[in-house]
């Protein structure tokens, strides 16, 4: 069990569009027991990627937010890298996917599904 003490001021930010989206998504699957899971793995085009997924199992790991009914999780390594960061849910000319705007990124590759620190 990962130590409270240590992972105080870890948060990450869930905005209204990415709530909504994760709702949707869970409506349609008809699993009320899903969450959104978001990852950080290495590689990409700037080191690390994000990684997003519906789950339905939480980790020993895991860390829990949660927000209008709407629940994310982030596994404890992965939130070292994440902290104060915000999921979003961004529809654009260049299509729809979940972003995180992470504050401890130096840099972004072009489609910021990569980041490095």
């Amino acid at each position: 069990m990962p130590d409270e003490t240590a992972l105080a001021g870890q948060e990450i930010g869930i905005s209204d569009s990415a709530i909504a989206r994760i709702a949707k998504l869970i409506a349609e699957d008809g699993n009320d027991d899903l969450m959104q899971r978001i990852a950080v793995s290495g590689g990409g085009c700037s080191g690390f990627q994000y990684g997003f997924n519906l789950d339905d199992k939480r980790n020993d790991d895991d860390r829990v937010f949660e927000r209008d009914g709407v629940t994310v999780v982030v596994d404890e390594m992965s939130l070292e890298l994440l902290a104060g960061s915000e999921l979003d849910y961004v529809e654009d000319l260049i299509g729809s996917y979940f972003a995180l705007k992470n504050p401890n990124a130096t840099s972004t590759c072009g489609c910021g599904s990569s980041f490095s620190i």
